[in-house]
């Protein structure tokens, strides 16, 4: 999700992503904060009835729609909605398995594994009945990794993946040299650096979703500006959203080449960032899911209504470097894993957050990715930089000699929700408890804010999280590569870089290689630098409606999908 996706999805500060940039909470829920990008069908969906009469269905999500336009779209919030208007050669579906979409079935690929060659569907429209060309999509792509165009997701999902699309984020080849070609006007050819096992499943994710080049031209800055001024390919279109509001409105979309699939008419959004208004939203029956946390995920723990879930949305502070053009006193390695030590991971996913979440002591979550031989990727490094409060103090000792001070003030980026902000309240308090002379101010501000502070690396310490973008432990690796969109915060480490690089060139062949050169980097960036500090692996606990069926949860790209959607047994 996430990125900058991040998606974060769902920094809390998130993103929480997944992704969750790209990325807990967004979505139908209000569990947590929007994240950088996450999940799997929800329990319980089968339906026992025939359809009811108004198929109409209410919803929450915790943060507002930062963009629109899949370009420049980063967090889970955007992906959730992208993923429900629009949809590229590929779409998850309710397995969570990638199967051709726009594309009318599976791609010819050369035997060296370089080239793609996609027929499209000729059925496929846009919201406005003009038809959907192999042109859209070389358009979008070359827009997204146009410098100009100032994409946080392009330079990072094509780079090293799509032909020339290194050269040309860098300014150093025209956009028009990007390895993807429309043949004719229903036949798209891709070229690669190098082969890619999880291509295909990238080509489900929002970054790659076509747009049509005479509408976004012909709306020029007020493109994605509101739902008025974008136009929809996917199985709903956006109405009601004015650009910035806490609220918007799906509404099934009579165009979509697979129109007959898609039950639901109407989808209501509204913003709900407190849990209890949430809760009571839907104890009233106004909204039908709601997420749960804290007491609340406690209280309805016996719930017949009940859904329970774990994500591969992994959350974790990140350490600023340097702000404002100065070096922090987080450059130093000791402060960083002081405070990545000192707070009790166990007591916040089982007290603050309560909700099936688990400690996170990696970047990578668990029960993700698999290897035949080693298992699973989590194993290899098994946890790393755990609560040790003894540790924390020599961290921190040995940290503020090097800097020559006895104390020090740092900020504690975080976001505006509920939740939260008893988080960042329960972080302040333990940092400061077992690090003495460590004084955190808390900064919550609302997802977009943050996102700016993010980009601009205007903070000391930010509360951040990702969801995956492909099934593939590099989702989560490089996020952090010297220059990545996603590594605001100046750390660099040239071995890390170059274990990256590894993976993804000389060995992307060679299974086992690559699967420890990305364990290799993962320890670099977590138990030698300290560059982040994982908090969580977001466990998820929603209420819904027994008449909700087939809402489809994914591990990665946009959270949620609606397509299969329907209501039965409320009437």
């Amino acid at each position: 999700m996430k990125n900058r996706k991040l998606f974060w999805l769902l920094s809390l500060v998130l993103v929480l992503s997944a992704f969750l940039a790209a990325c807990g909470g967004g979505g139908s829920d209000t569990s947590t904060e929007p994240k950088e990008d996450t999940e799997k069908p929800a329990e319980g969906d089968a339906a026992t009835g025939e359809l009811d009469a108004t198929q109409e269905l209410n919803l929450m999500d915790s943060a507002e729609i930062p963009s629109m336009d899949s370009a420049i779209a980063e967090d889970q919030v955007s992906f959730i909605v992208l993923n429900n208007v629009n949809e590229g050669l590929y779409r998850l579906n309710k397995d969570n398995l990638a199967e051709p979409a726009v594309a009318s079935g599976e791609p010819e690929i050369s035997e060296d594994g370089l080239t793609y060659t996609f027929k499209l569907r000729e059925d496929a429209k846009w919201s406005d009945g003009s038809p959907l060309t192999a042109k859209d999509f070389v358009f979008s792509w070359q827009r997204a990794i146009d410098p100009a165009t100032g994409s946080p997701y392009g330079p990072y999902m094509m780079a090293g993946t799509i032909k020339n699309a290194t050269e040309i984020s860098e300014g150093k080849m025209d956009k028009a040299e990007l390895g993807v070609k429309a043949v004719d006007d229903y036949t798209l050819e891709v070229q690669l650096e190098r082969p890619t096992p999880y291509f295909l499943s990238l080509m489900s994710f929002g970054t790659f979703y076509p747009q049509s080049e005479a509408f976004v031209t012909e709306k020029g800055d007020a493109y994605a500006s509101n739902s008025e001024n974008i136009l929809y390919n996917g199985p709903f279109t956006l109405t009601e959203w004015d650009g910035t509001g806490l609220s918007w409105v799906y509404k099934k979309n009579p165009e979509y080449w697979d129109a007959e699939t898609v039950k639901l008419e109407t989808i209501n959004v509204d913003v709900v960032k407190e849990t209890s208004t949430a809760l009571n939203l839907y104890q009233t029956g106004e909204k039908d899911r709601t997420g749960l946390s804290s007491e609340y995920a406690m209280q309805y723990a016996d719930d017949p209504e009940l859904i329970k879930q774990l994500n591969p949305s992994v959350f974790y502070l990140k350490f600023n470097q340097e702000r404002g053009g100065k070096e922090t006193p987080l450059a130093n390695v000791n402060i960083r894993k002081a405070i990545a030590t000192s707070f009790n991971k166990q007591d916040l996913t089982d007290v603050v957050l309560a909700n099936g979440s688990l400690p996170a002591n990696g970047l990578v979550p668990t029960d993700f990715t698999f290897d035949e031989n080693k298992g699973d990727f989590r194993d290899v490094n098994g946890d790393m930089l755990k609560y040790d409060v003894e540790a924390a103090k020599k961290y921190w000792e040995t940290g503020l000699k090097e800097l020559g001070v006895t104390e020090l003030s740092l900020e504690l980026l975080g976001g505006d929700s509920e939740l939260s902000k008893k988080m960042d309240e329960y972080m302040k308090a333990q940092m400061e408890e077992n690090l003495e002379g460590l004084s955190i101010t808390l900064k919550e501000v609302p997802f977009n804010v943050r996102l700016e502070l993010d980009e601009s690396q205007d903070y000391d310490i930010q509360f951040a999280g990702w969801g995956p973008d492909y099934q593939d432990p590099m989702t989560f690796v490089d996020l952090f590569v010297t220059g990545s969109s996603h590594n605001l915060m100046s750390y660099s480490n040239e071995k890390f870089d170059d274990l990256v690089a590894q993976a993804k060139g000389e060995l992307a062949t060679d299974a086992a290689g690559r699967w420890q050169a990305m364990a290799d980097a993962e320890k670099i960036l977590i138990e030698e630098d300290a560059a982040i500090a994982p908090v969580y692996q977001q466990g998820q606990m929603s209420l819904q409606k027994p008449y909700v069926h087939d809402i489809a949860q994914h591990p990665f790209g946009g959270d949620y999908s609606y397509k299969w959607a329907y209501i039965s047994g409320k009437e």
